[in-house]
């Protein structure tokens, strides 16, 4: 018997992000699956190791213009002739002080990440609902759940998007289109070399708070574990939330969490991010 692939359901993937991390790994696995890959990122330079497949397709997408960013999905789902799968993936860190850095900065992680990437998902399941099948995966975090310190806007727009996959799910219930709210924890990328650092004073809680985020990504497991995670939950084809990472974070923590107190889970994740 053949096993099953992910090819076998869907034909078609645009994935945001899919220059670096996770988002690479996404694609790395789609196209093992044979899936044919549009793959996004601000620079094709940056696609250039995933351009030589014959079924990856590079994008340049950059979320920081919503509109533009949508026009350019149009474009390469009419060039697919529709896309049966989409994974946003794209994002980026901010670590700052949330008074002392410059709200603008706040302002446009959260237009980026939670509006842009929304803009995106609408887009998506327009396509979708014509053809009646499809999948959308938007890539929250385990920082919906567990909020990192010092990275407030980031934890707001994987909240949010957590907020917006549990809405499609019901939704599409029974539409023939499955919604996965995948929520990675830490792993080995180099997110953390990536993450911006506005200008301003570093106070000791947040030496300890980025030491501890530094350590954590670092020591992650590798992006292709997320990806199996994902290819998993595609071929199990339901909509569900999928926590991916280290034991202690996909599953140990949220078992805390949902049988501990709030004041509890406070305690551990300030011991956690040593900042108690």
């Amino acid at each position: 018997m053949t096993a099953a692939r992910v090819s076998d359901l869907h034909r078609t993937a645009f994935v945001t992000g899919a220059s670096t991390g996770l988002g690479r790994a996404f694609a790395v696995m789609l196209l093992a699956d044979g899936v044919r890959v549009w793959g996004t990122a601000r620079e094709s330079a940056r696609l250039a190791t995933l351009a030589g497949h014959p079924g990856f397709t590079a994008v340049v997408l950059d979320l920081r213009d919503g509109a533009k960013a949508e026009a350019v999905f149009h474009e390469a789902e009419q060039a697919a002739g529709g896309f049966d799968l989409v994974v946003n993936n794209a994002g980026y860190g901010v670590f700052g002080g949330f008074a002392a850095t410059d709200f603008s900065v706040w302002q446009e992680q959260l237009e980026v990440m939670l509006v842009s990437t929304a803009r995106l998902a609408h887009a998506a399941l327009r396509g979708m609902a014509g053809r009646g099948r499809g999948a959308l995966v938007n890539i929250s975090s385990l920082a919906a759940e567990f909020p990192l310190p010092f990275q407030a806007a980031y934890n707001i727009t994987k909240s949010g998007l957590s907020a917006l996959n549990e809405s499609l799910m019901l939704e599409y219930a029974g539409s023939g289109i499955i919604i996965l709210d995948v929520r990675p924890g830490d792993y080995r990328t180099d997110f953390e070399g990536s993450v911006r650092r506005p200008p301003g004073a570093v106070t000791p809680p947040m030496q300890r708070a980025w030491a501890a985020f530094e350590r954590l990504m670092k020591s992650g497991p590798e992006p292709a574990h997320a990806a199996a995670a994902l290819r998993r939950a595609l071929l199990r084809n339901r909509s569900g939330t999928v926590r991916t990472g280290r034991f202690f974070q996909a599953v140990l923590a949220p078992l805390l969490a949902r049988f501990g107190s709030l004041s509890l889970r406070r305690r551990i994740q300030a011991r956690y991010f040593d900042v108690s």
